[in-house]
């Protein structure tokens, strides 16, 4: 038995592995990763894969990045952690002065993860009408194929039924708004024109619900779980413009979007706005620790300021603001300003958008779309299991991709060079030679 083979039989009888049907495994093995370094992940037998996913978005600078490394490693020779209530530290307070400078929004609030994200603005949200007396407006509105995340109150705000129908009994329904999906677009229209029509859609349910509407959620530009869809930030400008005539909040899920993903360091500034809730993740500490943070506006943080206990915002765990992952986020930000990073990936995106144009003129390829330093494409394919067989296909090739559906993306590292994007866009064409048609084959060697 190869190490490989070994640590795949310990898994699968000792760990239940995220958005898995584990039984899928017993013929789509899973891959045991003993290291990582830039680019690349490498299993137990030194067979390398290239990280086109970001390792589910959250690796902004390469595995293994030393700034990063090093910042953890520093701050682990003074304070790896302390409770946050009551307690502060040098690490929390830096690094929530200087998202509040980048963002213009205030007093940073920790969590673990997207979904703790999600789950804090909802709240928040819901308590801060309690607090300025009106109760009434407890519902949330998010848009159709909307994603924020699998917790029970994110479960309430995502429109992916193979999440959200199984638990619909434990679920307070929200409201739902077209969404401004750029492929909708009829004959002649814009990507703009489609965003005004979804805004209509919003102006006239907000016109009828707003007196019981406490927020508007949205996945600004990009809705990640939808299938990468993409829509023209006039969506945004006009969503803030409604939220205010309308008095009802609105929080930006920046969790797949945020810094720098779609070419901006926040996707809301395309747009020109600013939420009342900013959350972040996933790429906050560049991949390496489990953290999210929510911003909000003053406004929000002076309803909460009381005498009254109960009118504060008591939600925590154990590990809020943690020290080490605090530090890791800080090193982020260095990394974006020593390496100007936003104007590097805006000449390395036009570059790759090249190397993907034969991808993009692939028969089976349909609404190739590119925001940022993200790729997507949707695949014409009857084959149901499209999704994991092109997986599994790129893996054989040395490639990470994993299709959403039959949609395939691409959002890599910002370390990625031409030669490996090259490599991924050649290896992405073999596989739709092969699978789009529906036929078998054999998988071309793996990349180097």
């Amino acid at each position: 038995m190869s190490l490989n083979q070994d640590w795949l039989a310990r898994s699968r009888a000792a760990v239940w592995h995220p958005c898995t049907q584990m039984k899928r495994h017993e013929t789509l093995p899973l891959i045991p990763i003993a290291s990582a370094e830039g680019m690349y992940l490498t299993d137990f037998d030194d067979n390398r894969y290239l990280d086109g996913v970001s390792s589910w978005w959250v690796n902004l600078f390469g595995h293994g990045h030393p700034v990063i490394k090093d910042a953890i490693k520093a701050q682990l020779d003074t304070l790896e952690h302390v409770m946050l209530a009551g307690f502060t530290h040098r690490p929390v307070v830096e690094l929530s002065e200087r998202l509040a400078r980048l963002s213009g929004l205030g007093h940073a609030f920790y969590g673990s993860d997207g979904a703790s994200a999600t789950e804090i603005a909802l709240k928040m949200s819901f308590h801060y009408w309690q607090n300025v007396g009106e109760p009434g407006k407890l519902r949330f509105v998010s848009l159709e194929g909307s994603y924020h995340g699998e917790t029970v109150g994110a479960l309430a705000v995502t429109d992916v039924p193979l999440f959200s129908d199984t638990y619909a009994p434990l679920l307070k329904t929200g409201l739902r708004v077209p969404s401004p999906d750029a492929r909708l677009a009829e004959e002649g229209e814009t990507a703009a024109d489609v965003a005004r029509r979804a805004a209509s859609s919003l102006e006239n349910l907000l016109k009828k619900h707003h007196g019981e509407i406490a927020a508007l959620i949205v996945e600004p530009l990009v809705q990640g779980a939808a299938g990468m869809v993409m829509y023209d930030p006039l969506y945004l400008t006009l969503a803030r413009e409604l939220c205010d005539r309308y008095r009802v909040h609105l929080i930006a899920d920046e969790i797949a979007v945020g810094f720098g993903r779609t070419g901006t360091l926040f996707a809301c500034e395309q747009a020109g706005i600013k939420p009342d809730f900013l959350c972040l993740s996933k790429g906050i500490t560049g991949g390496f620790l489990p953290l999210s943070c929510v911003l909000s506006t003053d406004a929000v943080y002076a309803a909460f300021y009381d005498d009254d206990v109960t009118r504060g915002f008591l939600h925590s765990h154990s590990y809020t603001g943690n020290a080490l992952a605090c530090a890791a986020a800080l090193a982020v930000l260095d990394l974006f300003e020593r390496d100007d990073v936003l104007s590097a990936n805006l000449v390395k995106a036009e570059r790759f958008d090249a190397i993907l144009q034969p991808v993009a003129a692939h028969p089976a390829v349909r609404q190739f779309r590119h925001v940022g330093m993200i790729w997507a494409f949707d695949v014409a394919t009857e084959r149901g299991d499209f999704a994991q067989a092109f997986f599994a296909g790129m893996l054989s090739r040395g490639g990470l991709l994993r299709p959403i559906g039959k949609t395939v993306y691409l959002m890599p590292p910002y370390i990625i060079d031409e030669t490996q994007m090259q490599q991924l866009a050649d290896a992405i064409r073999a596989e739709l030679d092969r699978l789009a048609g529906g036929q078998g084959g054999t998988a071309s060697p793996a990349l180097p």
